[in-house]
């Protein structure tokens, strides 16, 4: 239900991955990108969450499109995302449903509150999404070339979604908020990465 966000699940540009040659990842290397991807996966799901939350709650006609744009960015990392769990032989998250739901949610109440604390919002987010792609490909064993091309691309994407949001007038959330935002993202990284 959730893979199919997109109609038939055809991305907007090509899987990065496309272009790279097949690996023989050893099992501990092969369970690590297995991990990593699921994460990233999930990721993916919450980022499509979140944007419709705020799209639908937003009364800001130019603010809409710029989150339904972005929307379709993420997409289509989802889609890659779930190409490489495919060729990894391994499965998605069970508890995404869950984990698109409380997104949704937060994304709504953003929005509701004001259109700089939403844009606030996806500043901060892309900015902790980013951190976390740089880890992964850290720790990524180097032979992985398919899981490490799709994460170089979406962490480009994710650093433009950031600019982009602090260019339209995003708000400085508080430390507190931050704070709380890296704990929900550390129990979504560490359950995503096993279930």
């Amino acid at each position: 239900m959730l893979d199919s966000l997109r109609s038939e699940g055809i991305p907007s540009r090509e899987n990065p991955a496309k272009i790279r040659v097949g690996e023989n990842l050893d099992p501990a290397d092969q369970r690590q990108s297995q991990g990593f991807m699921r994460v990233n996966h999930t990721g993916e799901i919450c980022a499509q969450a979140l944007y419709r939350g705020q799209a639908l709650a937003t009364k800001n006609p130019e603010l809409h499109t710029h989150l339904q744009d972005a929307a379709i960015e993420e997409t289509d990392h989802l889609i890659w995302c779930k190409e490489r769990l495919n060729e990894l032989d391994t499965h998605a998250s069970y508890l995404n449903p869950l984990w698109y739901m409380a997104s949704f949610l937060i994304g709504f109440g953003m929005a509701k509150r004001s259109d700089a604390i939403s844009l606030g919002f996806v500043e901060e987010t892309e900015a902790q999404v980013v951190r976390h792609l740089e880890h992964h490909q850290q720790h990524l064993s180097t032979k992985d070339h398919k899981s490490r091309a799709i994460i170089a691309l979406m962490r480009e994407d994710e650093r433009k979604h950031g600019e982009a949001a602090r260019e339209q007038g995003a708000a400085a959330l508080s430390d507190f908020i931050k704070l709380l935002m890296k704990y929900q993202a550390k129990v979504m990284t560490t359950t995503a990465y096993y279930i």
